[in-house]
């Protein structure tokens, strides 16, 4: 939709030019309005209009001699000469001797012009300026040089608009918002039947996943004007002016209803009041009158708002409460058929090969957000510009992933052959427990190719389909197979590198995870010792039990990893033969697919 532009230079900045040019006039002009123009001449002159007697008046300086002519109208100024008569001569001729030819400005005159001319001005100016901002935004809002005005983008009807059909992999969330649009385009029948649409509608979820562009999307099938603000904006220095903004943004919307109020990243503004006495004045002030206003609504007035937010669990109760956001309509990670609808929409913006498979790019996108999902389909035809292709082929789409997962090859890298031999032996492992347990997602692809991320080699393994649970057995064959590439290591080499930083770190959250929060402990059997603080930013968690119990977890963890390690080990001792020939097949070709990596398994696994 076109967005309508609203000026957002205040008062200050012109004030501001105004001093600016005041300066500017001091130093620049008063110098010049001030001194009288001086006519240069040679001494000749001076001694021919003194012969002449046409001088009319002589100042004689310590480096120059000053004179007019006879009727005072032009100054005249030239070198000083050695000349005993000069003196005599002057005198002779009628000249009067002054000691100040040159008048300097009366002081009255230069303080009326250089301050009190400009002054004026720059009062009037001032005064032109509140008037108009005052009559522009009307009343109270404008005080404090329009600081209290609400600055929401405003986006009209257009019909190049965002729709529906632009945004994919949320169905379930599209379904909900299409019973606001139908009440915007005919609320009498929901006024027929008693029904009244929700005052607020809360849309959470992580980021990327589509939040601000489904908002849009109601505003664009609706047809109706769309006020766009984030949740930052109302915050201000002077404590009331959040609050300010509020009324207006509200008074504004109940001039155009029907119209959507869209409030990105509320929780600036929304965040639980915890009553601490040195409590934020201006974010509790601007929340109160948010609640105000959304309570002041009569029913049915056409206004329609909706937020959206990434931490609902920090939201105030009192604007989470019925009757204010009283619907909350979840904006989740996109599934396996949701990944594949997106990346089809994004893939209509650029050009592409007729046979790319979809289905594919999106179980190796596993987790992806729709944002991410974009960057890729972006990536993807970026990489076809600069291998000189006009359009974008399967592999730029996998290629693309592996840039958005571990970066873009590192060309100028150059691993040591020990290291490279590592590196495979490492990844080799990982793929080789991976596919030497049961409950395991295939390998796609193996590389020792470095990585502008820090990764000297990785290995992908893809889901064959949508996965929502995992049991206990999937869980401790994923720490087994994080654990292989040290286990490698270990077996070959006898020595270990620092290249399994990562894997440790998953491996251990894992683990963690499994005893704390999914209650896989036999000790522990069905209790939650660990809470997730916000399952939309990080996954980060909080443990909530005595520090007993926290040395007890410590100790299980430990345990669990060691025991998934042993035998990821074991898998390798045996398998020794199958392992060495994998590793030299990667040193040799650097990255390998699936299909490779599982042909070579099963001829080492035929009998001889």
């Amino acid at each position: 939709m076109n967005e309508v532009k609203k000026p957002k230079k205040s008062l200050f900045y012109y004030y501001g030019v105004v001093v600016l040019g005041i300066l500017l006039f001091n130093i620049l002009a008063m110098p010049y309005l001030a001194q009288q123009e001086i006519k240069d001449v040679d001494y000749g002159t001076f001694m021919t209009m003194t012969y002449a007697k046409e001088i009319g008046q002589v100042e004689i300086q310590e480096n120059q001699i000053l004179f007019t002519d006879k009727d005072n109208t032009t100054i005249y100024r030239t070198g000083l000469m050695d000349d005993p008569n000069r003196t005599q001569r002057l005198f002779d001729s009628g000249a009067k001797f002054e000691s100040e030819i040159v008048q300097q400005m009366s002081p009255l005159l230069s303080i009326l012009l250089s301050w009190i001319l400009p002054l004026l001005i720059f009062i009037g100016l001032g005064q032109y300026m509140s008037k108009k901002f005052m009559d522009k935004a009307g009343g109270e809002n404008s005080l404090m040089f329009g600081m209290g005005r609400s600055n929401a983008k405003i986006y009209v009807k257009s019909s190049e608009g965002i729709k529906f059909s632009d945004v994919a992999g949320e169905d379930e969330a599209k379904e909900s918002l299409g019973e606001i649009v139908g009440y915007l385009h005919d609320p009498g029948k929901y006024r027929e039947i008693g029904a009244s649409m929700p005052k607020g509608i809360l849309l959470v979820g992580p980021p990327g996943t589509g939040k601000t562009m489904l908002a849009k999307a109601v505003a664009g099938e609706a047809d109706v004007p769309f006020f766009s603000m984030s949740g930052s904006e109302f915050v201000e220095m002077f404590v009331g002016m959040g609050a300010s903004k509020v009324r207006d943004l509200f008074k504004q919307a109940k001039e155009k209803a029907p119209c959507i109020v869209f409030i990105d990243e509320i929780d600036a503004i929304g965040q639980k009041r915890d009553g601490r006495v040195m409590g934020n004045d201006e974010r509790e002030q601007t929340l109160n009158q948010l609640l105000t206003e959304m309570d002041g609504f009569e029913d049915n007035t056409g206004v329609i708002i909706l937020a959206a937010t990434n931490r609902p669990e920090a939201l105030d109760p009192a604007l989470t409460r019925p009757g204010r956001f009283d619907r909350r309509i979840p904006v989740e990670l996109p599934d396996l058929k949701g990944r594949v609808d997106i990346l089809k929409v994004h893939a209509k913006k650029i050009k592409t090969q007729e046979n790319i498979d979809y289905d594919k790019i999106a179980r190796m996108a596993s987790g992806a957000s729709g944002a991410e999902l974009a960057n890729i389909i972006n990536e993807a035809a970026l990489r076809a510009v600069r291998s000189g292709r006009h359009c974008a082929t399967q592999e730029d789409m996998e290629e693309s992933i592996e840039v958005v997962i571990a970066g873009y090859q590192k060309k100028n890298a150059i691993l040591t052959d020990k290291e490279k031999w590592t590196v495979a032996y490492h990844e080799i492992g990982h793929a080789l427990v991976a596919a030497m347990q049961n409950h395991s997602a295939p390998v796609q692809k193996i590389t020792i190719i470095p990585r502008t991320s820090g990764a000297l080699g990785y290995t992908m393994q893809v889901e064959e389909g949508n996965h929502y649970l995992m049991t206990k057995e999937e869980i401790e064959n994923k720490i087994a197979t994080l654990t292989g590439g040290r286990a490698a290591e270990e077996v070959v080499f006898s020595t270990i590198s620092t290249g399994a930083s990562n894997d440790i770190q998953k491996a251990t959250k894992l683990a963690r995870a499994m005893i704390t929060q999914y209650g896989m402990s036999e000790e522990f059997d069905m209790v939650a010792l660990e809470t997730q603080v916000n399952p939309y930013l990080g996954d980060d968690a909080s443990l909530s039990c005595s520090v007993k119990t926290q040395s007890e977890i410590d100790r299980q963890v430990v345990a669990l990893v060691k025991k998934q390690h042993e035998k990821a080990r074991s898998i390798l001792t045996q398998n020794r033969q199958t392992l060495d020939r994998l590793a030299r097949h990667l040193y040799e070709k650097e990255t390998i697919s699936g299909e490779e990596f599982m042909s070579i398994l099963k001829k080492s696994e035929q009998p001889a």
